[in-house]
């Protein structure tokens, strides 16, 4: 019984954290046309998906390339 609930509560954490993420992301894609810190927004919620899905972890390292490349770091 308690592997049950131990598990229950491990499924319902990565589902706050994926709605958590996927809202903040979509929060972040709106702000590029509406006022806002998109540039924030966006890597946050891709930081937030990157704990549970590989493509967001890619997605989070591209986008960081980017913005160190918009810099001028190397």
């Amino acid at each position: 019984m308690k592997h049950i609930i131990i598990h229950t509560v491990k499924q319902a954490k990565r589902l706050v954290v994926i709605v958590i993420g996927f809202t903040s992301l979509a929060i972040g894609i709106v702000m590029i046309v509406l006022p806002g810190p998109a540039i924030v927004v966006i890597p946050v919620g891709l930081a937030l998906l990157a704990t549970e899905f590989i493509w967001a972890k890619k997605l989070l390292v591209a986008v960081k390339d980017r913005i160190n490349r918009m810099r001028g770091d190397t």
